[in-house]
């Protein structure tokens, strides 16, 4: 009977994630702010309805694949060519800034080590946990928004894939330091030719689906074969290039973006995400939140923590927002929307942890930068945009 309790998990979390996405919109927050709060409550921190399983991870990870396949379906091709080289250099401060904040804090609590000493690696490692960006809860704010195709959106978007990528090779260099079987030059050789390939191969799936776009206008085969495209280039990343699945969704949407029928393969997939796998994912990071056996010393770290990741990201990334001639406002809302922390910031964890560069206890705060930045993010991005929406009435 055991194998048919994930029925009853799926349909607790649909239930409250549902209900609490439709309190959180009455109370004007995006609904996936419920969504989270729904999954702490049923999770093991509050009323232990629902427990982490193998199995709602890996339905959260088809979640947060469906929503960065549809990000990339939904962005404009142009946009995020002419914003290349800016969101190149915001995700450069999005990565350094986070990463010297993240040690300097850890040294503050515990004192500076030497350079090459496993103290000084472990703070550098903190700060490796802070570079991580999750855009996929920013994605889903600004699509509610209907702002996710203008050019802060397709800004944010392209930052925080170049920014997935930059943090992956500084986790695999600072891993290589401690663990001298990695190699950190081939993650960097990997990377770029992973990027040659999607270029090559997706220049040549673009005209196949192109043309069958053409020839079979508006049916289900189309958005069939999107979805295997997508599930295939996840795949590919994750497998053969280590690269995070969540950047080979979003290139296969990107391949795709261009074709007549991209808005009708994106509406099926939302469907998907709506329905099901969306729910799943944004309560999954309620779920993974315990607050047992936090002492002091730890409670006040993760405050900090929290405080220095969030603040380093908007300074780090607003600045140079700033500097490459956006206003101050659309400044604000880029280094917002890149503050957020997910899926990623797990991974880069459970690496340290593999290597013995994270100590088990710190796994708190950065469940605890998750929940916070979670929540915050989509509702500092709503009252931003709130107001640029007034300002635009009070000058009509």
């Amino acid at each position: 009977m055991e194998s048919f309790e994930l029925f009853k998990d799926l349909a607790i979390i649909v239930v409250f994630a549902k209900v609490f996405g439709i309190i959180a919109r009455k109370l004007k927050a995006p609904q996936v702010v419920g969504e989270i709060i729904a999954g702490l409550l049923i999770g093991p921190s509050v009323l232990g309805l629902v427990q982490q399983t193998d199995f709602l991870m890996q339905m959260a990870e088809i979640g947060v694949v469906l929503l960065m396949f549809s990000a990339g379906l939904e962005t404009n091709i142009k946009d995020l060519l002419k914003t290349g080289p800016i969101a190149l250099l915001i995700a450069c401060a999005g990565v350094f800034v986070p990463l010297v904040g993240g040690a300097l804090l850890y040294m503050g609590f515990y004192g500076v080590s030497p350079w090459g000493s496993e103290e000084f690696f472990k703070a550098v490692f903190i700060g490796v946990i802070m570079t991580a960006t999750s855009v996929s809860i920013t994605v889903e704010s600004l699509k509610e928004l209907g702002k996710l195709k203008g050019k802060v959106g397709t800004t944010i978007l392209s930052a925080a894939i170049i920014d997935d990528v930059i943090g992956i090779i500084v986790l695999t260099f600072v891993i290589g330091f401690k663990n001298p079987d990695s190699n950190p030059g081939k993650v960097v050789i990997s990377t770029i030719l992973f990027f040659i390939l999607a270029l090559v191969v997706g220049y040549i799936l673009y005209k196949v689906f192109k043309y069958l776009d053409n020839r079979y206008p508006h049916t289900r085969r189309i958005p069939i074969l999107s979805l295997a495209l997508c599930f295939a280039m996840a795949y590919v990343a994750e497998v053969y290039f280590g690269i995070a699945d969540i950047t080979g969704a979003y290139v296969a949407g990107i391949i795709l973006c261009s074709i007549r029928d991209s808005e009708y393969i994106a509406e099926k997939m939302d469907i998907n995400s709506y329905m099901l796998f969306g729910p799943v994912f944004f309560a999954s990071i309620g779920l993974k939140t315990s607050i047992d056996n936090v002492g002091l010393e730890i409670l006040l770290f993760s405050i900090g923590f929290v405080l220095v990741a969030l603040v380093c990201k908007i300074i780090g990334c607003g600045l140079v927002a700033k500097l490459c001639r956006f206003s101050g406002a659309d400044s604000l809302k880029i280094g917002v929307g890149m503050m957020t922390r997910g899926e990623v910031a797990l991974i880069v964890s459970q690496k340290g942890l593999a290597v013995g560069l994270l100590s088990p206890v710190y796994f708190t705060a950065v469940i605890l930068l998750i929940i916070v930045s979670s929540i915050s993010t989509p509702i500092i991005m709503k009252i931003l945009y709130a107001k640029d929406d007034q300002k635009q009435l009070e000058n009509a």
